[in-house]
């Protein structure tokens, strides 16, 4: 990092430090991520993660700005019952097995940084940097606390996979900001790096003739990477899954990638990040009257409306969801890093397998066979007599109850040993 352009974060700028104190706001639990005075936590292990995370504005330094994005709220697949006792208007008929997508309003900035004091002096961070109330209003504030108090109880357990980004401090600014600091996984997501790998194959072809040999050369190395993404993507929701956490927004950005170059393949780690919106599903948080924070109402409207009523039924339908979103995840990887620039973007994807071939996976491919810009993402996708079709369609069935789990995902034929 330059050190010009470095600057301390100065401790007369924060107010309080959300990370020892936050009041309850609505939505939220109002937990303490350290100790507090009549406060237990349940775990020993807990107490200690929460405890070792640095709550010091002047532990930290400040460097440059990477820039910002939008969550993208992506709700589950669902289609309308039928039946006497059901009655749909013709817009309704209209939305048939769509989905509702939208960037929502709390917009993220990320700053480069390192660790200024302490044993761990010198490390580099990733700051992101929420609103606060004041510009983001209640939701950017509950975002903040949520993915503090997500990533404070899965730090706390046992076996953390390197595929989840680690959080090791925070602050708050007195302007209500909430700088949350992660481990430097990276900083070029899955976005990044299949617009990147389009971009290339737009300006190979435009140089005319592509050399055969170079070709399946690239494609190789091409298809081994997102392979590995993939892995480490599952290997990450598994985790969380596990102990009874679900992501609630995964996508192409909300995975980071420690290197994004094909040939480095070998050292790539992905990591999950963004859990803004994750949700505890945990027997205790799924009872009656649980199951009303702000942050989760979406999803549990949608699985009472699919007919999720149980805390067992619930559990299933939102770890059904979180697979759903990966199933995207994996169509939006097949395809966008395979075709050039401008062919295939993540919207007009999903909207090709929602609205007009309806989830019918197979009728997906009889398309795509007949245009020769997406060969690419079908040749990849056949590999394994069509494995990558059979996976997409089981991650995308339209019947919440008939998807894979995240391990039986980590399992399947596709992403063991199909591509070499």
């Amino acid at each position: 990092m330059n050190p010009v352009a470095v600057h301390r974060v100065s401790f007369q700028y924060v107010s309080r430090l959300s990370l020892i104190h936050r009041e309850p706001v609505e939505g939220f639990s109002g937990r303490r991520v350290v100790n507090s005075r009549g406060r237990k936590w349940p775990t020993r292990r807990l107490h200690a993660v929460t405890a070792s995370l640095i709550t010091s504005a002047d532990s930290f330094e400040v460097g440059r700005l990477i820039g910002s994005y939008g969550f993208m709220n992506v709700t589950s697949y669902s289609g309308f019952q039928s039946g006497a006792d059901f009655e749909y208007t013709s817009d309704d008929i209209g939305r048939l097995k769509a989905q509702d997508i939208g960037e929502g309003g709390v917009k993220i900035r990320l700053y480069e940084g390192r660790i200024s004091q302490g044993p761990f002096r010198g490390v580099p961070i990733i700051f992101k940097v929420y609103p606060g109330k004041r510009a983001g209003g209640i939701e950017a504030d509950m975002m903040a606390a949520n993915e503090l108090n997500a990533h404070s109880f899965l730090q706390s357990q046992k076996n953390l996979p390197a595929n989840l980004l680690m959080l090791v401090g925070g602050f708050e600014t007195q302007f209500g900001e909430q700088w949350l600091a992660f481990r430097d996984g990276g900083k070029d997501s899955a976005a990044d790096y299949a617009r990147t790998a389009s971009e290339k194959t737009s300006r190979v072809r435009s140089q005319g003739a592509w050399n055969p040999y170079e070709k399946e050369q690239m494609m190789k190395r091409r298809r081994n990477f997102v392979i590995k993404i993939l892995q480490g993507t599952m290997k990450g929701l598994a985790f969380m899954h596990d102990n009874d956490r679900l992501h609630q927004s995964l996508g192409p950005s909300s995975i980071v990638l420690n290197t994004p170059a094909e040939r480095e393949a070998i050292y790539l780690i992905p990591r999950l990040r963004d859990l803004a919106f994750s949700v505890d599903i945990r027997p205790s948080c799924l009872e009656e009257g649980a199951t009303s924070g702000a942050l989760s109402e979406q999803l549990w409207r949608r699985a009472t409306a699919s007919g999720a009523f149980t805390v067992f039924e619930k559990r299933a339908f939102g770890i059904a969801d979180d697979i759903y979103e990966a199933g995207l995840l994996f169509a939006y990887l097949a395809f966008v890093p395979f075709c050039e620039a401008g062919v295939m973007d993540s919207l007009s994807l999903q909207r090709l397998l929602e609205n007009t071939f309806r989830l019918d996976i197979e009728a997906v491919r009889e398309y795509c066979l007949a245009d020769e810009r997406l060969e690419e993402a079908v040749k990849f996708l056949d590999l394994g007599d069509r494995a990558g079709w059979e996976l997409l369609q089981a991650m995308l069935n339209a019947d919440h109850r008939k998807r894979p789990v995240a391990e039986a995902v980590l399992s399947h034929r596709f992403l063991n040993g199909v591509v070499n």
